[in-house]
């Protein structure tokens, strides 16, 4: 039975720090300001394959008031999202996701992004959708104050015995 589940995530783009999406360091003059990496698009869909196995949040999983988790690469995450579709017998059918920034420009990135995704979830990228838009300068993503990300992934899983 196919399971699917949402995400989103949302950060401030700050001076002083690497601006990594989908684990690809992006040139820009601000970074995303969080207690990981603070990857938007890693975080959006990590949590979208939790919830399509019914988990809790990556919060729940990886609080940000846990000094372990002080700087690292987003990738950890969804590697553990992984494993959890495993403990259950799932399967990865896809994920699609969106990210939305005034800045940097991302797409000529969104290859490696998948591929980076893809790796991290053990999953072939070509399974892996990304997009990207901008705000229209609206609000504080149009004013490039920070980044957010949407995704949805659909898992497979055994019927419930």
């Amino acid at each position: 039975m196919v399971h699917v589940g949402i995400g989103y995530d949302v950060h401030a783009l700050v001076e002083g720090r690497k601006c990594v999406l989908g684990g690809v360091e992006i040139p820009h003059e601000k970074g995303l300001d969080g207690h990981s990496d603070a990857d938007v698009l890693m975080h959006a869909v990590c949590d979208a394959v939790l919830g399509a196995l019914g988990q809790p949040d990556i919060g729940r999983f990886f609080p940000n008031t846990d000094p372990r988790w002080k700087g690292v690469p987003s990738r950890v995450f969804l590697e553990e999202a992984a494993r959890q579709v495993k403990a259950q017998s799932g399967r990865l059918v896809n994920v699609d996701a969106s990210l939305i920034a005034q800045a940097p420009k991302v797409t000529p990135h969104v290859e490696q992004m998948k591929q980076n995704i893809g790796t991290a979830l053990g999953v072939d990228p070509r399974r892996i959708g990304i997009k990207a838009t901008t705000n229209e300068l609206l609000g504080f993503i149009g004013r490039g104050e920070g980044i957010a990300a949407m995704a949805v992934a659909s898992v497979d899983l055994p019927e419930p015995a």
